[in-house]
């Protein structure tokens, strides 16, 4: 009888734990919590994916006069970054790596800089510098150098009167016309390389929402296909990663193109899609891009001003993108800079100047 009760007494007590568990864990999962709103997704294969890159591919030239957005990023490791008014742009590009580019301030219609790159190497000339002539210069170089030993960004307090010309010079003389051929003509696909399709989703914002509507926080959906290229030891290389985005469609959102060590080199987003040319034939075409530069620390948006006046398909001579110092300006050969400097600094001609001294 006594065992029976300490028995039932035990009973009694576990269930009473038991019962607030139940309840401490209903309470949790009544708890309101927020949460990123999940977007519908589409489906594709890997040739539907392929089959966008080659739309985008055949074209092969564009002419457009576009608005030109740079940000200097220099100081994003310390949570800040400089914006810079909007230029008025005029560019033409042609495959497979050509491009001519004019910048000019809109409000006093002056010329900040011309530049050209015929795919090997690039020219630009610095036009207008706010007065003084101490940084107009004629600049040439070659698309593959690294000239990082060389870079020394411009100085608006250095610069004379005129404020609008201040930071358009300050923002635009250091950007080289080979960083958006890729990004206006996307390469084709190369049937040499492999590709490998993923997929990922994205926590972002909804602009089109209310800052404060619980809608505004959304997950995305992305297709991603890798592109990688063989080397000569049986090894792959990311060379290209293209997001798709997979909400209302199939719809090429992002290019990243990667450099020989596998960093992000160009970080390309295509905006808002809609149709260029008067003709009809070229919709679904992105009205905005945005260069980003990790290494050369800016960012540039380029928006077409009249997409129904761009020129696609047209054919330019070579000469169009080999820029002549007609303004005879001074000519600065960052080559022949590059090849100096490394001298001076080489271990060799130190020896040999420690030899001389001795």
């Amino acid at each position: 009888m006594i065992f029976s009760r300490h028995k039932l007494l035990r009973i009694s007590q576990w269930t009473a734990v038991v019962a607030i568990i139940f309840i401490s864990s209903c309470n949790i999962v009544k708890t309101d919590q927020k949460t990123a709103r999940l977007l519908k997704t589409e489906d594709a294969g890997q040739a539907d994916l392929i089959k966008e890159i080659n739309r985008f591919a055949k074209v092969n030239s564009i002419y457009a006069k576009m608005r030109l957005k740079f940000e200097d990023n220099s100081f994003a490791e310390f949570g800040s970054k400089e914006v810079y008014r909007s230029a008025d742009g005029e560019v033409v590009v042609q495959r497979p790596a050509s491009i001519y580019m004019k910048v000019s301030v809109p409000v006093v219609k002056s010329d900040v800089a011309q530049m050209t790159s015929d795919g090997k190497n690039f020219r630009v000339a610095i036009l207008n510098d706010g007065g003084s002539g101490k940084y107009k210069k004629f600049v040439k170089g070659t698309n593959s150098a690294n000239y990082s030993k060389l870079s020394k960004n411009l100085n608006s307090t250095d610069l004379d009167n005129g404020a609008a010309i201040k930071e358009s010079v300050n923002a635009f003389a250091q950007l080289r016309p080979q960083h958006f051929t890729d990004a206006m003509l996307v390469r084709p696909i190369d049937a040499a390389n492999v590709y490998i399709t993923s997929t990922i989703f994205q926590t972002e914002e909804d602009s089109t929402q209310a800052k404060k509507s619980p809608l505004r926080t959304v997950m995305r959906g992305y297709y991603l296909l890798d592109e990688l290229v063989k080397q000569t030891d049986g090894s792959l290389r990311i060379e290209r990663r293209f997001w798709f985005d997979r909400v209302g469609g199939i719809r090429l959102a992002r290019q990243q193109i990667f450099d020989a060590d596998g960093e992000v080199e160009s970080d390309i987003i295509y905006g808002m899609e809609g149709k260029l040319t008067a003709t009809g034939d070229y919709g679904h075409m992105p009205l905005e891009i945005q260069v980003t530069r990790p290494k050369e620390k800016y960012s540039m948006k380029l928006t077409y001003q009249t997409p129904e006046d761009v020129e696609i398909g047209e054919t330019y001579k070579d000469s169009a993108f080999v820029l002549k110092n007609t303004w005879n300006l001074e000519e600065v050969d960052l080559d022949q800079k590059l090849k100096d400097t490394l001298t001076v600094k080489s271990p060799s001609a130190n020896t040999a100047n420690s030899s001389g001294k001795q």
